[in-house]
Formats: C-alpha cells, structure tokens, sequence
C-alpha cells in the first residue's frame, strides 16, 4: 500500500508540474508498481487489451471520420452566410461543438470548429478570444452527456461492468449530463464570454486572426532598400511598430544591433512584430523571408498552389520539443517555416532552432493540394482565412451512415461498444471515408498509452487496500455530514483533480474511492460513479486540465489565469446543480 500511494503521489506532482508529457508519466508509475512487485511483470500490459483503452481508440478513428467529412462545416455554413449577432453566433458554435461532442472526440469536435469561429471573428470584427475558449468549454460539457463522448464516461462505463456485470449504457449519462450541458452553455453563452479577456488587433486592424507578435527572418537581397542603411533607417518603413531582435551576418548573430549599425547584402534579420506590420515592412524594404528559398520563390511566382497557412500546434503533435532545422522539416514534410508566435515568452534565437511547444502558432509556406494532410500529419490545425472544407455530401451521408450504424449496434446490445466501433473504425478505412495512412495517425495514441498503463495503478490502488483506506477517512465525516454532502466532496475532489492531472488519470484513480466510499455509507454506487464521471469531465480552471483548453491557449491569446475568471463560476454552478440532477436520476 505504500508503494502504491507512493507511486500515485509522484504521479500527480509529475502530472502537474507538466515537464515530463502525462504518456510517459503513466509508464513511470506502471514500471515501479512492476518493480516492486505491485503488478506481476506477465500482467504488466494487460492494460492496453483493456475495453477501455480499445474503444478509446475506435472512437477516435471514428470521430476522425466524421469530421474529415466535412459534417460541422456543412451544419455552420449559415453562420457564414448569415449576419447575424454576437451572442447568436456564439450560442450556434456553442450549440454545435457541444453536440458534436456528444457523438464524438470532444478534441475533434474542437478542432473542426475553431476554424469556423476565427472566419466568424475576422469577418465580423470581433477578438477570436470571445469565441475559443466558450467552445472549449462547450467541448467539454458536450462530452459529458453520453457514453462515447469522453474517455471518463468509458471508463467508468467499464470500470461498473467489472464490478457489477453491467456497464452505463450509451444514453445513461444524458440524465445528469444533458441538463448540465444545457445550464453550462446558457450560462457561457449569455454571462460567461463576459468574463473573457478581449484580445484585441493591434491598431485599426479588424480583419486579423487575433494572435500574439510573430518572430521571423527576413534576408536582405542584392535590390533591397535597406542594403547599406544603418540600423535607424528601420523606422522610415516600420514607424516603429518592427522590432529589430537580432542580426545574422557570415553565421555570426549580433544581438540588439546600435543604431549606426549598417545593413549588408545576405544579412539575415530576426524581427518582431504584429503580421500586418511584417508584411508591410518586407513589401517597403524589398526584404526576403528566409525560409523562403530561390527555388520556393521561382515555383511560388509561376504556381499559383503555393500558399501561406497559419496553423496551432496540437498537444499531441509529433514536432513538439523538436524543431525545424533538427527534423529538417522543410525535407520531411515539404512546407517551410516562415514564422512563430508564442505567448508570454521573447524568443531569442533563429526561428528554425525554436523547439515547438503546445499552442504555438506558426505561419508555414506549402502546396495548397497537400497542406491540409501536411497539417495533419504534423499535428498542427490551420487556422488562416483559406475559406471552409465543406466535404464532399456523399461522404457527409456515408461518415454519417456508418457511424449510426455502429451506434445502433451497440445500443440494442447486439455487439458490445468497443467491437461496435471497431467495426464502425473498419468501415471508414473501407469505404474511404478515412485514408488508411490516417488510420493511425488520428489516434490519440499518448492517451492510449495513458489509459493503458496506468490502468494497473487504479487497480493496485484497489486490490492493496489504499482506496478502502481513503473511503475511510472520507467516512469518518458521515456522522456530521448528510449523504449529499459526501457525494458532493467526491464530485469535487475530482474536479479539482481534473484541472491539474489528465481527466482520464482522474477517472482511473478516483473510481475505485468513489465505490469503497458508497460501499462503507451502504448505499448505491452508481451515484457516485456519476460523480466521479462528471468530475473527470470538468477541468475548466486551467489550460493543462484538459487538451481542448491548451488548444485554444495559443489562438486566443489566453494567460494561464483567465481560465479561473470564467471556469470558477462554471465550476460552482455545475456543482449546485449536479448533485441535485444526480440524486433525482440516480438515488442513494
């Protein structure tokens, strides 16, 4: 029991100090309990066979297949077409990702409609921050109104078979989490986006994607304007708003080069400055972006399919922690680097040696026919004005038709969800509606290895006593405390650990508390099974709770405390409601 709780403690100072990725924390945990002899080294991954873990994964592939549909889109064009006002169309995206996470990764529903809210942002003239981060929330809520719509729902799903021999059917969790879900989004759309910061464009200019000042380099050319000029002739095209940061010369960096410093041919130059000011000032120096090459430059005059995207880096992304010159990324992924933008942070360097963090936002040069599964590939999500993918409708009808299909399957108890949606995975591959090179790339795969190895600490915890020992110091206190208020303590201890350690992680350790407690007051435990799932569901305090809160850090220009102003009064009210929703539908 001791290696236990000592195991789970690392994990969560681990999980919340954030430096070591939540995968490889969970193999930490999984190999000490295997060391010690908690787990036996034959049974040590029996968590990846987990139902669990397998039908996080189809859900995914499956979820990747509706939304390379072009489904959401489709459903949004009117907000496109349509002028209409601020808080209606923030209740229509709200509205539409909350139920598309009903029905699928709440990450990928996200993903689909960012896109769509940063076209609403520009066209309108309002700051994409008002928008990112209600339907970040509104992913969240979504997902917590049936079975498939977030991994904590699975697991405790499965985490009730195991004990009872009978899981949460597809629809159980709509009960509690639909009349949340509805509260939470009233409450988001007419009184939460007020408590957003508004990041607004710098200047007069209202059309612009709302991100921090990009870094990039520019390549002073043999014709250029600044060739020759010292360091003051900056401001006769910037106007002050370029910051000069750096200067490359023979691969020699000067760092905040003086004023009389003058300019010479090939000089490369590291700026600073709001995307509009950059363009301006390359366009009046005649200066060159440097990860633009003479052979990008010929074909780009003479080929109109070459083209600048600005895209997110994703959580999961594969670039992370690497950068553009160490994984020669203009080679393997055929785009140049052109640009960066991070938040709260001043980057010194050249920008192809930055090493990519989660939320930067890059501006990179491609071929428009390949861009799209560039991206992806990389794991990054275009955010530029390039218009909407629309899809193709017979896809939309079959993406669609087979994912109702599977969803029938499971629902009359004909086939059990993970082979319901393995099948519904198979049949995407098969009819086309997924490509077989993205099979595996639109899993999720650290959160696969998340749940999979740290499935054995959530039952170690168990078997060793440990959840029985917390359940009775949460018990001691049912002599002074009605049963409502236990359960209400269960609901937010795991909602205070969902916004510091990964939801799924939560789910796996809190779960089996949550049935020693239930167990030991002698009543149900599906309301705290309940509890537990809505909890993991509810990591609105901070950015690091949850992927879709990081998603929309970067875009919207959020700091790590402005998830406090609008997801602590979404916090309170959910609790004041959902402990009543949960004792009506599901009594002690």
């Amino acid at each position: 029991m001791k290696v236990v709780f000592g195991t789970l403690i690392l994990a969560v100072i681990l999980f919340a100090w954030g430096k070591i990725r939540y995968d490889l924390v969970s193999i930490i945990c999984l190999l000490i309990l295997v060391l010690f002899g908690i787990v036996p080294a034959e049974e040590a991954f029996l968590g990846f066979a987990h139902p669990a873990v397998i039908t996080v994964g189809m859900v995914l592939v499956v979820s990747h297949g509706l939304a390379r549909s072009g489904l959401v889109e489709s459903m949004a064009k009117i907000l496109i077409e349509k002028d209409l006002s601020f808080t209606v169309q923030l209740a229509i995206l709200c509205i539409l990702v909350c139920f598309a996470s009903a029905f699928m990764n709440n990450v990928g529903a996200l993903a689909m409609t960012m896109p769509l809210a940063v076209l609403i942002a520009n066209k309108h003239g309002h700051s994409a921050s008002s928008y990112l981060m209600p339907i970040a929330f509104a992913s969240l809520l979504g997902g917590m109104t049936t079975l498939i719509g977030t991994p904590p729902n699975i697991i405790i799903s499965t985490f009730r078979a195991e004990q009872f021999g009978q899981r949460f059917r597809m629809f159980d969790f709509a009960a509690v989490g639909l009349g949340i879900a509805v509260i939470g989004l009233a409450f988001i759309i007419f009184i939460g986006w007020r408590f957003v910061p508004k990041r607004a464009p710098k200047g007069d200019d209202k059309n612009r994607f709302n991100i921090d000042d990009y870094i990039t380099e520019v390549v002073i050319p043999e014709d250029s304007k600044l060739k020759d000029q010292p360091h003051r002739a900056i401001y006769e095209f910037t106007k002050g708003n370029i910051q000069i940061l750096n200067i490359i010369r023979n691969d020699q960096l000067t760092y905040a080069p003086g004023r009389n410093f003058v300019f010479r041919e090939n000089d490369i130059i590291s700026i600073q400055g709001d995307p509009e000011d950059l363009k301006d000032f390359i366009n009046e120096s005649k200066t060159n972006l440097a990860g633009e090459g003479q052979e990008e430059k010929e074909s780009a005059k003479n080929n109109e399919d070459i083209i600048i995207v600005e895209a997110v880096v994703m959580e999961s992304s594969p670039i992370l922690d690497r950068s553009a010159s160490d994984m020669l990324m203009s080679f393997r992924y055929g785009v140049n680097l052109l640009a960066i933008s991070r938040q709260n942070q001043k980057i010194r360097k050249r920008i192809d040696h930055v090493k990519f963090q989660a939320g930067d936002v890059i501006l990179v040069q491609g071929e428009s026919d390949k861009i799209d599964e560039t991206l992806s590939s990389m794991g990054c999500l275009p955010l530029a004005d390039r218009g909407l993918n629309l899809g193709e409708p017979k896809k939309i009808i079959l993406a669609l038709g087979i994912f109702l299909s599977s969803l029938a399957l499971i629902i009359s108890g004909f086939l059990e969800v993970q082979v319901g949606f393995t099948l519904g995975a198979l049949l995407m591959v098969l009819f086309r509606v997924i490509p077989i090179r993205e099979l595996y790339t639109s899993v999720d795969w650290p959160v696969i290895i998340l749940l999979g190895a740290l499935l054995p600490l959530g039952t170690a915890l168990e078997d060793t006593g440990g959840a029985n020992l917390i359940a009775e110091k949460i018990l001691l206190l049912k002599d002074s405390l009605p049963p409502w208020a236990i359960l209400t303590i269960v609901l937010v201890v795991t909602m205070f650990l969902s916004d510091i350690i990964n939801n799924a992680a939560t789910v796996v350790l809190m779960a089996p508390i949550a049935l020693n407690i239930s167990i030991g007051m002698g009543v149900a435990s599906d309301p705290f099974l309940m509890a537990v799932a809505i909890g993991g569901s509810c990591a609105f305090l901070t950015p690091i709770g949850h992927q879709s809160n990081a998603l929309v850090m970067g875009p919207g220009g959020y700091k790590f405390t402005d998830y406090l102003r609008m997801g602590a009064p979404l916090e309170l009210l959910i609790v004041a409601i959902g402990i009543p929703l949960i004792l009506f539908f599901w009594p002690l």
